[in-house]
This record gives structure tokens, sequence and C-alpha cells, in this order.
């Protein structure tokens, strides 16, 4: 077989070994799962009337708040998803399967390929999941066209990636798996420091440059545009920019970690 062959073939096997613990081990998927959804249900229903009136021009219009919310937490839910990728990977480092894969005939970025693509369909399954709930409290798209859709899908899984790629590189660095757990732990906090939760204009002053210049804001204003109509503006490309840099940092940063010889 050609190399090519041999890597997509290890590379399906890793894929395979990494969903099975997801199968077999649910508690972490669940526990960063549930965490979006109790937020969404928390902001719609407990603090929805209150938000919508705070931010529209209107009154209190909880479905309103709702679907402004709702890209704000597809992306708090792909980071928290990430989460899982950085656990699992520290953990294949400190338990020693990864000195066993060494000696093995297998391509070596097979281990990387399967814990990326496995993570970024978790990402893909858990954004699913919490846009099913999301849909059965009320929301709704406005008028979204079937090439938006693709582009939200599109944006989605680019996200997916660069931050599974930084997840993963915080998982080979760390010492512990607590560590890679707490570590990992901005790609859940950087989105609730965005726009998810009230628009960028509404914060105080000071607090804006934290806001604007991350990479979760872009990625929201151009989900929330694409499903919603509003202005995307110059996101889009900021948030293209942002997904292909961190991707890029965060596939280096891990291949040079992976790659160096245990101490």
């Amino acid at each position: 077989m050609s190399a090519l062959t041999l890597a997509v073939r290890d590379s399906n096997t890793m894929l395979r070994r990494n969903l099975l613990h997801v199968r077999r081990y649910p508690s972490l998927t669940l526990n960063l799962l549930l965490t979006p959804v109790m937020l969404l249900l928390l902001f719609v229903y407990i603090f929805g009337d209150v938000m919508s009136a705070g931010i529209g021009a209107g009154g209190a219009d909880r479905s309103a708040y709702l679907a402004y919310l709702f890209p704000g937490i597809v992306m708090l839910t792909i980071g928290g998803s990430t989460i899982g990728s950085a656990v699992s990977v520290s953990m294949d480092m400190t338990e020693g399967i990864i000195a066993r894969f060494r000696t093995m005939a297998i391509h070596r970025g097979s281990v990387l390929i399967g814990h990326v693509v496995g993570s970024v369909l978790q990402c893909v399954m858990s954004v699913v999941l919490v846009g099913a709930v999301a849909v059965a409290i009320g929301f709704r798209t406005t008028d979204a066209t079937a090439l938006e859709w693709v582009l939200a899908v599109g944006l989605l899984a680019l996200v997916s990636l660069a931050l599974t790629w930084i997840a993963v590189g915080m998982g080979l660095s760390s010492p512990t798996v607590e560590a890679a757990s707490n570590n990992a732990m901005p790609l859940m906090i950087l989105p609730l420091l965005s726009s998810a939760f009230v628009p960028v204009d509404a914060m105080p002053g000071w607090f804006r440059p934290i806001a604007e210049y991350q990479p979760f804001t872009p990625a929201i204003e151009t989900l929330r545009g694409l499903l919603l109509g509003t202005e995307i503006g110059h996101n889009g490309w900021l948030a293209v920019a942002w997904c292909l840099a961190l991707s890029a940092l965060g596939y280096l940063w891990s291949t040079s970690l992976f790659n160096r010889d245990p101490k």
C-alpha cells in the first residue's frame, strides 16, 4: 500500500478508537454539553425579557433574545466540546499508550488526526443537540437561504477545527489530565466575554476591546448574520482569518510537541 493509503487507514483506526472512548466514557461529554444547554435555558427563561428589553428598542421579547443568543451559545458549545479533546490527548500522553504507539508500525500523525477528526465530529453532534433544544423552545431563522446555511455549517466546521488543534496542543503540553482541563478552560470562557449575550456597543468602554479583539466575536456576528440576516460587515473575513491562523498555530504547536523525543 502507498504511504497515503497507510496514513488514511491508520487515521481511521485512531478515529474509531477515540469514538469508542466517547461511547464508553460519556460523562465528560455530557458535562461539557449540559453547560451550554443550561445557559441557554437560563438566559432565555430567567433573563430573556429583561435582556431583550435592554438591548432592543422595543419592549421585552423573549423570542427575540433567543434568536440573538443562539449563535453565541453555539460557539460556547464548540469551545466546551474541545476541552474534552485536551483531556483525551493528555490521558493518552500520561498513561503510556503513546509510548506504545511509537513502537508500532503506524503512521505517526494518525494519532493526532484521529483526535482532531473525532473532536470535530463531537462538536457537530453537540451543536445539533443544542440546536434541537433551541428549536424546541422557539428558535427560528430569518429567511436564511440554502447558501447561507451551507456557509454557516462551513463556519462551524472551521471554528471546530481551529479550536480542536489548539486544544490538542494544550493537552500535549499539560503534565497532568487535571492541568489539561484547566488550561483549556479559556476556550469556554472567551465566548462569555464576547458578543454572545449582549452587543459590544452595550458594554462599558474599558471592556469593549476584550470583546472585540478575540476570535469568538467575529465568528458569532458572522453566524448571526447568516442565520438572522443581520449585518456581517468585515466580521466574516475576520472570522475566517482567526480560524486559519489558529488552525495553523495549533497544528504546528501540536505536531512539534508530539514529535519531540520523550524524556
